[in-house]
């Protein structure tokens, strides 16, 4: 089989992960073939993935129909579980392979719990004792209630995919919570080096909100300005994300690290997810090409995997990046485009929009019983 364009990122120091999962991959067979053609290390998954996956076909008809009379929370995260399990085993050659720095699934907790530290935790560890495979990797949002919880989870040895992470100091204080864990795990002389973790920090969404501001001001601004306001768009998701990763640099080195490192800890790697390009006007490939780099992970959803696959380039496009990327946050500041701002609207949205999804999961779980039941009692009745 001849390399592609994905095993060359690989070999770059970025795995690839796929944001995306349902039945029929699973069952089909095109999950263990993207594993052994695409270089697929990983996968991930959201309330709105598994929306959507519910939503067309009949392959989990069979379960919700069994599944009748359970709350619909219960019976959605029996659906997503097995899902989840299945993939966790497909995925269970590239743990072994990889020695466990790939090869993970995730699994997100209910969005509705991203302010309760508590509820997270609880719930974290249902979701662990339930999939049961070491290649799991628990979902929890990068808000301060979450990182109260990483490290409980982390100290637990429970492995954990920090996701919504859109701001350099949400990133810090998401490090410092796995740091934290990993101590308290090694404290009560417990081993360290299984558990795994990885920060996923959001990148498209970034200059979908940057755009806009800088398109409103273009629209009132003179010929200069509007050249000089225009030079900017694009540029910010970028900019953020090569901070976090300058960041990720510092605080994975020194004496504190070196403690961890000798007993085999394992760094939280960045994730770059949101990695879809939104504006055709941007190469679709945009945010897998500019975040290459040693110690990455890029979920992307299957068309930015295929069209990686068909035209992406490879080269390092991190290390020694962060002053230009300062630059540009220092240029869009100059302009009243305040990152932390952004960041904080963008984790906002976010989390309505992953809660919003997952009630409408539940409601379209519930449809589907109901929809399956009377069509089951009009079949026996036909049947009489």
């Amino acid at each position: 089989m001849t390399p592609s364009r994905l095993h060359a990122l690989a070999a770059a120091g970025t795995s690839t992960w796929l944001d995306y999962i349902d039945r029929g991959m699973l069952a089909s067979g095109g999950l263990g073939r993207r594993i052994r053609e695409d270089a697929l290390a990983g996968m991930t998954s959201n309330p709105t993935i598994f929306e959507k996956a519910l939503a067309e076909g009949a392959a989990y008809d069979a379960q919700v129909q069994a599944g009748a009379g359970m709350p619909s929370r219960a019976l959605f995260e029996q659906l997503a579980t097995n899902d989840v399990r299945e993939a966790c085993d497909q995925f269970s050659g590239v743990y072994r392979d990889t020695a466990g720095v790939d090869g993970y699934v995730s699994i997100e907790v209910s969005p509705d719990l991203h302010g309760d530290a508590a509820g997270t935790v609880v719930e974290a560890r249902r979701l662990w004792k339930t999939i049961a495979r070491p290649n799991v990797m628990i979902k929890v949002p990068g808000t301060d209630a979450g990182a109260g919880a990483i490290r409980t989870l982390i100290g637990e040895g429970i492995n954990v995919n920090v996701t919504l992470l859109f701001a350099v100091e949400a990133h810090d204080a998401v490090i410092e919570a796995y740091l934290a864990g990993l101590e308290d795990r090694a404290g009560a002389g417990h081993a360290i080096d299984r558990v795994a973790s990885v920060a996923s920090f959001f990148v498209s969404r970034v200059d979908t909100e940057v755009d806009k501001r800088l398109d409103a001001m273009i629209a009132t601004a003179d010929a200069w300005g509007r050249t000089v306001l225009a030079a900017l768009k694009g540029r910010a998701a970028i900019a953020n994300a090569r901070l976090a990763y300058e960041l990720f640099e510092r605080r994975f080195a020194g004496a504190r690290w070196a403690a961890l490192a000798a007993r085999g800890a394992r760094v939280q790697r960045p994730l770059w997810a949101s990695t879809g390009t939104k504006n055709p006007a941007y190469r679709d490939v945009l945010y897998v090409e500019q975040l290459v780099g040693p110690l990455t992970v890029n979920t992307m959803p299957p068309a930015t995997l295929d069209a990686f696959r068909d035209h992406g380039e490879v080269r390092d496009t991190l290390r020694g990046t962060a002053a230009g990327a300062r630059a540009t946050i220092a240029a869009l500041a100059s302009h009243g485009i305040a990152m932390p701002d952004v960041t904080a609207k963008l984790l906002a949205e976010g989390l309505a929009s992953f809660e919003k999804s997952f009630v409408t999961l539940l409601g379209g779980l519930e449809r589907k019983t109901a929809a399956l039941g009377a069509h089951a009692a009009g079949a026996m009745q036909g049947a009489r």
